[in-house]
């Protein structure tokens, strides 16, 4: 049991409540019993099972009490056995120190003996070792002392040319301090023999450069530095390097991989490698660079391609500039800067001119090749042509008679996207070199000059002359034939185009003149070409649209038949033949002003064209007389008009038709209910501000349009009155219906409120009995 008990305490984890129940299971199932009747329990064996193990586990808890001293004291044993070990060694351990300390001094005096027998050996041999050296050199300066030739191996061995090289050195650095009326002969001697060997030095030096031997460059190079040819070896390696060209036929390609390479080369073989590349680069420019541009820009007969390859060497040599300026010294810092403009000096000097002459040309062809494709010859502006039109209007309506001679040259606007576009493009990229290639002074005043090029062939050559062309070619309303309106389409091109150049000058004009005194000027022509533009717009949709409203007043004059609304017989209750036809021409101008016009723009123009169709439908329904056929009629013609206005999607205009309407209902309603009728939605809110001078609902422009600001009772009476039917219509018109405004350099043309002239009280007659619709009769 005790074995059994060892192996449950040494588990892990070990739980005193799980040992007590395993204890209890054996007990129940050694004494037999199930545990499912709770009688059968015998707590009296539970109990002597509890006192038995409770015994077995004092024993074995005095055996493991025995066994954990007896393990101590060997414990003890070996730490004490440990402890003496220790001891010993560090004894052993700090003999060790002091013999390594003995030691330590024997070296460093026997090192101080070796250092002062060493410095009193040199001092010893350095005599001697000058002595034989100037023994040679005495016997080398002997062979060039006696007449003829030099017969030493040292000097024509090509093995011993290091060794001829530092013994020639110095016999020519002596040379120099001998008087030339004895040694003249020597002398000469020695500086043929200095030169060869230098010669052979420098072609030495080549052949490892072509093998990139680069020990033997070092080397070679650090011999040549004690020559005065050293130069020419630094030539004679930049010579060599740049000789076969990296990038093929576009030298820029390899130039900068070129300089990588060989900065590399240089910083390992020359003791000044920040001199040798600045005259590496320098040699680069002053030769490769201006031979390589003179030879591009040398045929200036194609001016667009002389300044195309003027730009894109000049841009290049500036970025190769930037990607070498890491191989300069500080000293250096604007060397490369200096080397570009000598490069581009004799061709910066005239290049706005030439840069003027290509822009004027090319705006030019493309205008003239423009008009040709049109077969249009440009005609110039006449004086006086508005007051000229004007006058033929005036004459031809008081007598009947169309005198004027309008062309409309078939619908042709002359105002082409693509060739603005083509003339933006060019101005793009001279305004591009121009931001480049001028100084920073000269930029402002070269950029104005091309856009005042640009200006010129676009805007007053193309634009206005378009818009000129327009504006004669909108039609006088006659007869019944309806005006053809090509103004729009004018309207929409020079939105297009104004778009387009407003967009060029804030990215490429303004950036460079914002902070100078030429922006301003800038500015006041640009607002002065725009006011210019707008003025025009703004005389060709009044013309248009006075084109449309005077064509309808007078059909609908020449062609409403008196019958129409008062017919001698029964007849079909539909719309009127004149109606119909004014609605079916009506449309497609609408559509034509919705395609053309956009935005605010568009609802100011169908808002003014709506506002003016109402008065000229309203004027003619005055003119005409009614009876209970003609009223369904009227009706039927003004439910025509306010299904075109729809289109409008104007609340003003459509709130006015239905006004119109309202008030044309009138006619057929009975004497005795004209007052229940009043009372409706729309004619109630009309008395309601008449009566009340109260605004309610209806927006003011609307009554003002309709009854004016204050209607008196007896105007009110009239309106009521069962014997009379009246509605005022009071408004007039300011100077011009159009304001001008431009936003982000974008034409709009929105329609301001009018300064309108609202007739007095005391001026509104009291009406008795005449009015728009008289009596219907019984």
């Amino acid at each position: 049991m005790l074995a059994q008990y060892m192996d449950e305490f040494e588990q892990e984890p070990f739980e005193v409540s799980e040992f007590i129940e395993r204890l209890t299971w054996r007990i129940n199932n050694e004494v037999g019993i199930s545990g499912k009747n709770a009688d059968d329990f015998n707590p009296v064996a539970l109990h002597d099972t509890f006192i038995q193990t409770i015994k077995d586990m004092k024993i074995l808890q005095e055996k493991q009490q025995t066994k954990c001293e007896r393990l101590e004291e060997s414990l003890r044993q070996e730490q004490a056995t440990h402890n003496k070990q220790i001891c010993k060694l560090q004894e052993r351990h700090q003999v060790a120190i002091d013999w390594f300390g003995q030691l330590d001094e024997k070296i460093n005096s026997v090192a101080g003996k070796i250092i002062h027998l060493g410095e009193q050996l040199e001092n010893v041999n350095t005599p001697r070792s000058r002595t034989v050296e100037a023994q040679k050199l005495l016997n080398h300066m002997s062979e060039f002392l006696v007449p003829g030739p030099i017969l030493n191996d040292i000097f024509t061995d090509p093995t011993r040319l290091y060794e001829a090289a530092d013994v020639i050195q110095k016999l020519y650095t002596i040379s120099q301090d001998l008087p030339i009326e004895k040694f003249a002969e020597s002398k000469r001697k020695i500086e043929k023999m200095y030169d060869d060997v230098e010669r052979r030095l420098i072609e030495e030096f080549a052949t490892a450069q072509k093998c990139e031997d680069i020990e033997k460059m070092k080397k070679l190079a650090q011999i040549l530095s004690q020559f005065k040819g050293f130069t020419q070896c630094i030539d004679a390696y930049i010579e060599q390097s740049q000789m076969t060209p990296y990038g093929g036929k576009d030298i820029f390609i390899g130039i900068a991989p070129m300089c990588k390479h060989h900065n590399e080369i240089i910083k390992k073989v020359f003791a000044n490698p920040a001199q040798v590349m600045s005259k590496f680069i320098l040699n680069i420019y002053q030769l490769k660079l201006h031979q390589y541009a003179l030879t591009k820009l040398d045929d200036k007969r194609d001016e667009e391609k002389y300044l195309r390859t003027l730009y894109e060497l000049y841009s290049r040599t500036l970025k190769l500039s930037a990607d070498l300026q890491i191989y300069m010294s500080v000293m250096d810092d604007d060397l490369l800067q200096k080397l570009t403009q000598q490069i581009f000096t004799k061709h910066l000097a005239n290049y706005v001119e030439i840069e003027s002459r290509c822009l004027t040309t090319k705006c030019s062809t493309e205008l003239e090749r423009f008009y040709v494709s049109k077969k249009h010859q440009k005609k110039p502006t006449e004086r006086f042509q508005e007051l000229r039109r004007d006058m033929q209007a005036l004459i031809g309506t008081r007598a009947n008679i169309n005198i004027a001679q309008i062309e409309d040259y078939g619908g042709e606007t002359f105002l082409c996207e693509e060739l603005a576009i083509n003339m933006l493009q060019e101005a793009k990229a001279a305004l591009k070199r121009c931001r480049l290639l001028s100084s920073a002074i000269e930029m402002p005043t070269n950029v104005i000059k091309l856009n005042d090029i640009l200006l010129r062939f676009l805007m007053h050559e193309h634009v206005v002359y378009a818009l000129e062309l327009g504006l004669q070619a909108i039609p006088i309303a006659e007869g019944k034939t309806f005006p053809q309106l090509y103004f729009f389409d004018v309207v929409q091109k020079t939105n297009i185009i104004v778009h387009l150049l407003e967009k060029l000058s804030n990215s490429a004009v303004i950036p460079c003149i914002i902070n100078t005194p030429k922006y301003s000027d800038y500015m006041f022509k640009r607002r002065l070409l725009m006011e210019q533009i707008e003025k025009s717009l703004d005389q060709g949709l009044e013309r248009s649209i006075n084109a449309v409203i005077s064509w309808v007043k007078l059909y609908l004059q020449s062609e409403q038949k008196k019958t129409d609304y008062k017919p001698e017989t029964d007849m079909d209750t539909i719309s009127s033949v004149a109606c119909l036809q004014v609605v079916q021409n009506l449309q497609p101008a609408l559509k034509q002003a919705k395609r053309c016009v956009d935005g605010d723009n568009l609802q100011s123009v169908l808002h003014e064209f709506g506002v003016r169709f109402h008065r000229v439908i309203y004027d003619h329904l005055q003119t005409m007389q009614y009876n209970t056929a003609g009223a369904m009629c009227a009706i039927c013609d003004v439910n025509e008009y306010r299904k075109c206005i729809r289109e409008l999607e104007n609340p003003l205009v459509i709130q006015l038709f239905d006004i119109l309407h309202a008030l044309c209902n009138l006619l057929l309603v009975k004497p005795e209910n004209l007052q229940e009728v009043c009372t409706g939605e729309t004619l109630f809110k009309i008395a309601t501000v008449s009566a009340g001078n109260t605004v309610g609902h209806l927006p003011m422009e609307i009554v003002s349009l309709v009854l004016g600001p204050k209607m008196p009772a007896p105007a009110l009476s009239a309106i009521l009155d069962p014997s009379v039917y009246q509605c005022t219509y009071l408004r007039s018109r300011a100077e011009s219906p159009f304001a001008q405004s431009s936003r982000s350099g974008i034409i709009t043309w929105n329609f301001q409120p009018k300064q309108t002239s609202l007739v007095m009280e005391s001026e509104i007659p009291h009406i008795s009995n005449p009015g728009i619709f008289p009596r219907i009769p019984a």
